[in-house]
């Protein structure tokens, strides 16, 4: 398949402007995509863009990935009900340098390939670039009448907050941006969502009427989850690529927990899966849904490509601590730092140490930390075999726990039922 023919299929391709696709087939084609450098980390939202440009140097063309310096300072008004904050030129230096560092793990910046990926930042070529310059240079080739017909821009005009000047002028910078990397670095193309179409048509212009150039462009589907709620979004916020910010467990749950409906369309765009085998993925799925293929597969590929292989197969183990049959072992063998990454929103209590050491009656720690609301309930969970301590059920002659008990000398694990869990910190 060609380069449009597999987005197509994949489902990452919306728009294309005419001509595109000749272009592509025809010669090595240097095309980019914007990053917004609002957070020092990019989230899964970033990931089509960023796999855009893996799937477009894959193909042989070269890819640029542009680092927003300029634009960060503005923010992009596109859908948006109201204007963001604007941020320091500190901060976005900083958001730049962690974004930077994320996109060098997923394309090809150090070879001598002809076609290895560039960064650049448009703070670079807008600093010296004077406000009377600009609207004398750029400004005078696109008419208001032309800028106000995109729709990102009549939304927000129509709507209750309206739009500052400075939102208002954004299509033009971005546009510029195009013109310049047309410019100085033969870039024929620019990539995005769908929200960008105007902005990226509005840079297409600006090359034709200041350059006598042709540009092209083409943009992805925005991406909504099944049940209707946004992608990349959970109860606890945003999916982020560092692992400072989203586990790698918490990241590997969040693919994992994908409905059939998402998983048939995600294990498309988010993983470099040949057809043949995700023909198959989907097949296998379909005559057994229950085993959750799809989700299995996709919640692989996804978290090796961001984090790692060893991530993952952390992320399987944490897995079967919470949700299977692991064993005591297992549960010991993690360190603190895996042990509440596994933990992360389970109900936690503290207790002190010398409570330990001098053994805590099981009945009273159970009440004291809430897994039950009384010590009769307490007695009759006990009695029952419905506590586990460490992921190993109470045998009847434990009646309490004391230091010998603790993970990394510090945690106890509690558990009722099958699904309940409670951690236990040890203070000093």
């Amino acid at each position: 398949m060609s380069l449009v023919e597999e987005l197509r299929w994949r489902g990452m391709l919306q728009d294309i402007m005419p001509g595109t696709e000749d272009l592509l087939n025809k010669e090595m084609v240097s095309g980019y995509i914007g990053f917004d450098p609002t957070s020092d980390s990019l989230h899964i939202g970033s990931l089509v863009p960023i796999l855009l440009l893996v799937h477009l140097q894959k193909a042989g063309h070269k890819p640029f990935a542009l680092v927003g310096g300029a634009t960060g300072m503005i923010g992009d008004p596109s859908f948006k009900s109201e204007e963001r904050n604007l941020l320091s030129e500190e901060t976005l230096q900083h958001n730049l340098e962690g974004i930077k560092k994320q996109l060098s793990k997923f394309l090809d910046f150090t070879s001598d390939a002809p076609n290895k990926a560039e960064m650049v930042n448009n703070y670079d070529w807008f600093k010296d670039f004077s406000f009377l310059n600009f609207i004398r240079d750029v400004g005078k080739h696109i008419t208001v009448n032309y800028m106000m017909s995109k729709d990102s821009v009549r939304k927000r005009l129509e709507g209750n907050n309206g739009m500052s000047f400075t939102e208002f002028t954004y299509q033009l910078i971005q546009g510029y941006d195009f013109y310049w990397l047309y410019q100085n670095k033969n870039c024929k193309l620019q990539m995005g969502g769908s929200d960008q179409w105007g902005n990226i048509v509005t840079g297409t212009e600006i090359i034709r009427r200041k350059a006598g150039g042709e540009a092209f462009a083409f943009t992805c589907p925005l991406l909504t989850k099944a049940d209707g709620g946004k992608f990349g979004k959970t109860e606890k916020g945003n999916v982020w690529l560092d692992p400072e910010k989203t586990s790698p467990y918490q990241f590997y749950q969040f693919w994992l927990n994908a409905s059939d409906e998402d998983a048939t369309k995600w294990i498309k765009i988010f993983t470099l899966l040949p057809k043949e085998e995700i023909d198959q993925l989907i097949t296998e799925h379909a005559a057994a849904p229950h085993t959750r293929t799809l989700q299995k597969k996709l919640a692989e590929e996804i978290t090796c490509f961001v984090h790692s292989r060893e991530d993952y197969e952390f992320a399987v183990k944490a897995s079967e601590i919470l949700f299977g049959n692991a064993s005591t072992e297992t549960l010991a063998s993690l360190n603190e730092k895996q042990l509440l990454q596994v933990m992360e929103g389970v109900p936690t209590a503290e207790v002190s140490r010398s409570q330990i050491e001098a053994g805590y009656d099981l009945i009273s720690l159970l009440a004291d930390t809430g897994v039950t609301p009384s010590k009769g309930e307490a007695k009759k969970l006990m009695a029952a075999g419905g506590v586990a301590i460490n992921k190993e059920k109470i045998a009847p002659e434990k009646t309490a726990v004391g230091t010998a008990d603790l993970l990394q000398n510090k945690y106890l694990l509690l558990q009722k039922g099958k699904k309940n869990y409670f951690l236990v910190k040890i203070i000093e």
